[in-house]
């Protein structure tokens, strides 16, 4: 490969922070009280991002796999259970349900928008079906349409692994204004973060309170006397962690619409390029968050893939390989594996299996940069490939 078209400049960094984080720690550090039931951090960020969703109820947690892993128990998942997951998404989607002695069911996904296909979801519900689990994939919603007439119909409740779509809107509704269940997580490189972190939305007051009493170890909020009215862990956010994720959220709306000004440009150009195809976009998901932007090379080999993605790196280019389909991971097998082989889901899922060949992701401080830049990451992008 040539080393004759790289970015001309440096694409913004992430996380992006400031003077607003700086003193949003030392206000929490001055509190003297730096866990939840102490301060007043937690609360007020539980507060106001329920309120930026469209939501009267959220609860922060330590990080996103146990935002989905709270969310399930609450819902009543367990052993025994089958919680129904997209095949290609990262591997907390089915260890959530898996840590839970749940059998996490595979699916298969659209080709063009990478979220979980409702007709393989309707296919897949059975009587042992506790929870349906979509993904919202780099910010596109699924077809919450259909997957809301599906749990209608089946009584099997949905919930959203909202991990890559804060101030997503289907329809103009926002993630909290649907009616069901969603986590979210703010690990390092997600659209908003504290390092770690995560937060699930309930519907209504009830599932909240049983989320709370599970995530502190059984205990409702003014326990003092250690009854641990269930059982549950300490999934509990810390003080400084809410602090930031409140400064970082005052942020997300203005970076969300940089992000849908520049995605057209960078979607038109790499779709120029020879082999490329760019991840669609369902118009009724009205406001996506882009936490990636994504696309297929498809022919190209795993191996030729990985090189790629290697000299986009070196480039300047923050690039990735996407997820592999969740069988084809050894942790997968562990526990609570489906009385399946990997053969036979490769089989129900051909759209996961190429996408866990030939797509690569781009993170979302691309979508940060200049216009004038889109132009060079493309131009990267088709050099690249070209060479390979």
């Amino acid at each position: 490969m040539s080393n004759d078209v790289r970015l001309g400049s440096e694409l913004p960094a992430w996380p992006q922070y400031g003077d607003e984080e700086r003193e949003a720690l030392i206000r929490a550090l001055d509190q003297g009280q730096w866990w939840r039931i102490g301060g007043g951090e937690v609360d007020a960020f539980e507060a106001e991002f329920a309120a930026a969703h469209g939501s009267e109820h959220a609860l922060a947690v330590t990080n996103g796999t146990h935002a989905l892993e709270l969310a399930l128990e609450v819902l009543g998942v367990g052993a025994g259970s089958e919680v129904i997951v997209p095949a290609f998404t990262f591997i907390s989607s089915s260890q959530a349900a898996q840590r839970l002695g749940a059998v996490a069911v595979p699916v298969d996904v659209d080709p063009d928008t990478y979220c979980i296909d409702p007709s393989a979801v309707e296919a897949a519900i059975g009587p042992k079906t506790r929870a349906i689990m979509p993904v919202h994939m780099a910010g596109q919603m699924c077809d919450m349409d259909a997957l809301d007439k599906l749990s209608a119909d089946s009584g099997v409740p949905l919930i959203q692994d909202a991990a890559h779509a804060h101030g997503a809107r289907w329809r103009g509704k926002r993630v909290g204004e649907l009616g069901s269940v969603a986590a979210f997580s703010f690990q390092n490189g997600k659209l908003m973060t504290a390092g770690e972190g995560g937060a699930v939305l309930f519907p209504d007051a009830e599932m909240y309170e049983k989320g709370f009493v599970r995530h502190s170890c059984g205990r409702p909020r003014t326990d003092r006397g250690y009854f641990h009215r269930t059982s549950g862990s300490n999934f509990r956010l810390n003080e400084f962690s809410a602090s930031v994720l409140r400064a970082q959220l005052a942020r997300l709306e203005d970076q969300i619409t940089t992000r849908e000004q520049r995605w057209p440009v960078l979607n038109r150009l790499l779709a120029e390029i020879p082999g490329v195809v760019p991840q669609s976009r369902d118009d009724r998901g009205d406001r996506n968050p882009h936490y990636m932007a994504m696309f297929r090379v498809p022919g190209i080999t795993e191996e030729r893939r990985a090189k790629v993605v290697d000299v986009l790196i070196e480039r300047g280019v923050p690039a990735f390989v996407a997820f592999r389909a969740v069988y084809r991971t050894a942790a997968f097998w562990e526990v609570a594996a489906p009385d399946l082989t990997v053969d036979e889901l490769a089989r129900r899922c051909p759209h996961s299996e190429a996408l866990t060949r030939d797509c690569v992701w781009l993170h979302h401080r691309v979508l940060l940069g200049s216009e004038e830049q889109m132009h060079e990451v493309a131009a990267v992008v088709a050099d690249v490939l070209a060479d390979s």
